[in-house]
This record gives C-alpha cells, sequence and structure tokens, in this order.
C-alpha cells in the first residue's frame, strides 16, 4: 500500500450469553486479539453485554439498563482502550431518568469518552421489538474526531437507511461503523434477510466513497415471553467493505470472528473528491426527503 494516513479497522463477532459479565470479558479478549492483529479502530456488536432482550416484550428487562455516565462496561473499554492505544465503540442500554436509548458511547485511544450516539430509526416487528423499550435517538448523526480518523456510528436498523450514511459522511466522517443484532425471522422461517443486509451497506460505502465495518453476533437465543418463547439465530457475517462497495473481508454465519483490514484515507479521500459525487449533488432539489409522503404542499 502507497504511503498515507493508514488506519486499521476490526469488527468482532461472537455469541451472547445472558451473563454479563461473561460477555465482556469475551469483548475484552476479541479487542486484545484485534489490538494483536494492529487494529486501530474496533468495533463490537450491538448490546453485546447480554441476550438481544427485544425479542419480547417484558417489564423487568429495562432493570438491565443503566445510566451513562459511570457505566461500569463504559468505564472497563475505557482502561481497555487507554492500555491498547485503541478506539472502541460501546454499545450499552441506556436509562436516562425516564427515557431508555439504544445507545453507543465512543472510546478514543487514550480512554477518553468522546460522547454518545443514540440509535434514530427503532424498529418494531416480530423478534425485533425495540420499540417497546427505546425512545427514538435525540443526538441526529455526529461525527467523532479520534486519533486515527473521522467516524460515523449508526446502529443496526439504522444502515437500512442512505440518509443516515450520507449525513455522517457529509459532516466529514471517513469510516462507517455499524454495530449489528440481527438474524431469522420469528414469524418467517423462509426470511433470510442477510444478503440484502450486506447488500445495502455495500451500497453506503460505494455511494459515499467511505469504508464500512458492520459487527453482527451469531448463535440461537432463546428468550421466555408470556406466552410461550421467541428465538432467533442471529446470522453473523460481519463484514469490512472498502470505498467502492468493495467486500474486503467477512465472518461466516458461525464462528467467532476477528476481522481486520487496512486503508489509507488520504488515497480514498482524493478519489472521493475527484470521482464528483460530492461537488455535484443538488441540495436544493431534495426537499422532498424532508416528507414522510413525497407531497408536502408546504415545498
Amino acid at each position: 500500500m502507497e504511503k498515507g494516513r493508514r488506519v486499521v479497522v476490526s469488527a468482532l463477532q461472537f455469541a451472547c450469553t445472558d451473563d454479563v459479565s461473561t460477555n465482556v470479558a469475551t469483548a475484552e479478549r476479541l479487542v486484545r486479539a484485534a489490538h494483536g492483529k494492529g487494529a486501530n479502530i474496533i468495533l463490537i456488536q450491538e448490546l453485546f453485554e447480554g441476550y438481544y432482550f427485544c425479542q419480547a416484550q417484558r417489564e423487568d428487562f429495562f432493570q438491565q439498563a443503566k445510566p451513562y455516565k459511570g457505566h461500569p462496561t463504559i468505564l472497563r473499554m475505557r482502561k481497555l482502550a487507554k492500555e491498547l492505544g485503541v478506539v472502541i465503540p460501546v454499545s450499552f442500554f441506556e436509562e436516562a431518568n425516564n427515557a431508555h436509548y439504544n445507545a453507543v458511547a465512543i472510546i478514543d485511544a487514550d480512554g477518553t469518552d468522546l460522547g454518545l450516539y443514540r440509535k434514530s430509526h427503532i424498529p418494531d416487528s416480530p423478534g425485533y421489538q425495540e420499540k417497546f423499550y427505546f425512545n427514538p435517538g435525540d443526538t441526529g448523526f455526529k461525527v467523532f474526531q479520534t486519533k486515527f480518523a473521522k467516524i460515523g456510528i449508526a446502529i443496526c436498523w439504522d444502515q437500512w437507511f442512505p440518509e443516515a450514511a450520507r449525513a455522517m459522511v457529509l459532516q466529514g466522517a471517513e469510516i462507517l461503523f455499524y454495530p449489528t443484532a440481527i438474524g431469522s425471522e420469528p414469524q418467517d422461517e423462509e426470511l433470510d434477510s442477510r444478503d440484502h443486509w450486506r447488500r445495502v451497506m455495500q451500497g453506503h460505502a460505494g455511494a459515499n466513497m467511505v469504508p464500512i465495518v458492520a459487527s453482527n453476533r451469531i448463535g440461537k437465543e432463546v428468550i421466555e415471553r408470556q406466552h410461550g418463547e421467541s428465538e432467533i439465530t442471529f446470522y453473523g457475517n460481519s463484514f469490512i467493505a472498502g470505498p467502492t462497495g468493495e467486500i474486503v473481508t467477512a465472518a461466516d454465519d458461525k464462528e467467532e470472528a476477528v476481522l481486520v483490514a487496512e486503508f489509507d484515507l488520504d488515497k480514498i479521500k482524493s478519489k472521493r473528491h475527484s470521482w464528483g459525487i460530492f461537488r455535484d449533488r443538488r441540495p436544493d432539489l431534495y426537499k422532498v426527503l424532508l416528507t414522510l409522503d413525497g407531497n408536502n404542499p408546504r415545498l
């Protein structure tokens, strides 16, 4: 690779248990493994502290939420980030007085907490009943200047929306990161979204000419409901895509994985600028995007 501003990114993939300490220890072990492979920015999957509890609507699961400040897992990851000199986005279930969020704290390579992103798009479908638990995020789409790159973070269902990716890159994001929890659909055994899921994000990478890092969990998780059980088999397939949407490295649907890829951000920046996709944008024609039905008479 030609000399330039290089960064090595990593996506982790593992099966969660219903024990917080076990899952956090697994995350730390894999962060250390990624660091051993030269990674500078390391992505852990969505809500990795436990099972994906949103399969069921249960009052007792709100007890898993904790405030952002003083959160024990964030504090542990801050210490780890400082020790290793790596950037770690940390996904967690946030309690903020009477509000609750699906959130990510971005930890810089010196252990500094750079701030918070709260998930903007909240799904509500069989097995993914997040609207029961989470308020819609109020942070807006943000970018964070880390030691190694200016990065954008969005969460799972956010990754299906091209507006989110474009908003982050417009603000200067050089790499996009998507912590994820997605798998089988309890209402339809024939539905397999994995290829669709990956292609959508490849499109974000190509349309914005930035690398994308996606980290998903694996394993079968069963959650008790009031009437019976809910079961999801998470399909992994974590991946890293390059700035033309190409898959650089990917995991399978069953095995624990530590993916790494290196990018020259200066080289990508030059390509992005010369390609003209941001030069030729026409924001004056995009007002329809501010409507729900595409037909707002005020426009």
